[in-house]
Parts: C-alpha cells; structure tokens; sequence
C-alpha cells in the first residue's frame, strides 16, 4: 500500500533545509570576507608590494 503524501510537511521540510543551506553560505562568506576560515584559523592575507 502507498504512503498518503503529506505535501505540506514534506514543502516546509525542503524550505527548512535550504534555509539551513543558505545560512551556511553566508557565514562562509562573512568568515571570508572577515579574513578567516570557517575552521578558526586566519586566512593568509593577499602580499602587497611596499610603496618604496
């Protein structure tokens, strides 16, 4: 026997999900855009030449 589907669970599952997903996103952008990986340990910053 088929399982009955239950179309708003399984839509507020899915919206759960790429909310999660998308939180994630972000706070990897925000580690990168603050100089540090989303292990803890700093980014290595980008060499600039001096000004002599």
């Amino acid at each position: 026997m088929a399982r009955k589907p239950n179309f708003n669970f399984e839509r507020m599952e899915r919206d759960k999900a790429k909310a999660a997903k998308l939180a994630e996103k972000a706070k990897a952008k925000s580690a990168k855009k603050n100089g540090t990986a989303e292990e803890g340990t700093p980014v290595e910053p980008v060499a600039t030449e001096p000004e002599a």
